[in-house]
């Protein structure tokens, strides 16, 4: 068994292109039944805002490997210089159980997520084939990063500018230098909003704030799933799930809106009829799109195993011996 952590998963390299046809490739084998994901249990006590969430799966397909995910996510540890999500995954050899990797590594948890959100801009991409795109991204937290990280190496030269904001504020040296003439710091998040065409909350926000429908055509990308006022997107048609079951609780805006104004899992369309089945295509261009991935361990455990593997390859992590049997 080997041990990863955030240093060797920068060494093996982050490849965003590799990364979201992982995804792709993972939503298709899910696609043809070759996937087990319990429902994932919320593991509460003290404080009622921070949770830990176990993550088991197994992925079959041309990935074979199954895991678990334990991740902590603790929204106030900024105050004490901590990071807000602590992740660790565990990979066990589907033909034997026995456990082949270890790894502790935040960054890869913003990997997938950021990953799952690119396989959703490389369709609508494909689907409205726009010229030019104007991203806005609200949380500058390392998902926030990730997510502007992924849209340069996604679009190219079809970014055409980005709009940033934080509650706690953004310091301008934080922006990558490639992009800093062409990236606006906003004071408010209307500003980001309103200028996007992709628009990405990455919070760790306890209160919904938006309160204003989207312009049309847009594609809002509901990483932290607790943003929006129902009201605000009550009349989008085209919403997107990674999975019904799983994002239509826990206050999520789904359930709000599900509890509210009656969406039911017929109404919205799922990541598989996104990637699978060319769902956006069909959409006329001025339909918003709203997506909203509650996160499957599918998807972490795929990756995982992709890091895993090119450890083996490398040469890269650390080896643990297992103490002998008696």
């Amino acid at each position: 068994m080997i041990y990863l952590h955030d240093g060797h998963i920068r060494d093996i390299g982050i490849d965003w292109h590799g990364l979201t046809a992982i995804v792709e490739e993972i939503v298709a084998i899910k696609d043809g039944g070759d996937c087990v994901h319990p429902l994932k249990p919320y593991l509460r006590f003290g404080e009622p805002v921070n949770r830990i969430i176990a993550m088991p799966a197994y992925v079959g397909g041309s990935i074979q490997m199954a895991g678990i995910k334990w991740v902590a996510s603790f929204p106030n540890n900024h105050l004490h210089g901590l990071p807000r999500a602590h992740n660790m995954i565990i990979l066990n050899d589907p033909q034997t159980g026995a456990p082949v990797a270890m790894i502790h590594s935040g960054l890869l948890n913003g990997l997938r997520t950021a990953a799952v959100s690119g396989l959703m801009l490389k369709a609508y991409m494909a689907a409205r084939r726009p010229a030019k795109l104007r991203v806005g991204i609200v949380g500058w937290g390392p998902i926030g990063r990730l997510h502007l990280d992924m849209c340069i190496r996604l679009l190219g030269g079809k970014l055409e500018r980005i709009t940033l904001y934080d509650v706690r504020g953004i310091d301008p040296d934080t922006v990558p230098e490639p992009v800093r003439g062409i990236t606006d710091i906003a004071d408010d998040w209307r500003a980001a909003y309103r200028s996007s065409d992709v628009f990405a909350t990455c919070t760790v926000s306890d209160q919904r704030y938006i309160d204003e429908a989207p312009a049309d055509g847009m594609l809002l990308l509901n990483i932290s799933l607790r943003d929006y006022m129902p009201a605000s997107v009550s009349n989008v048609n085209a919403v997107v799930v990674d999975d019904w079951t799983e994002v239509c609780r826990e206050n999520t805006d789904i359930e709000q809106l599900h509890c509210s104004f009656g969406l039911k899992e017929s109404d919205v369309i799922t990541l598989s009829d996104v990637a699978g089945r060319g769902a956006l295509a069909s959409l006329d261009k001025r339909e918003t799109v709203f997506f909203n991935p509650m996160g499957l361990a599918v998807f972490d455990i795929g990756v995982a195993a992709w890091y895993w593997r090119e450890a083996l390859r490398t040469g890269t992590g650390i080896a643990m011996e297992q103490a002998p049997q008696q």
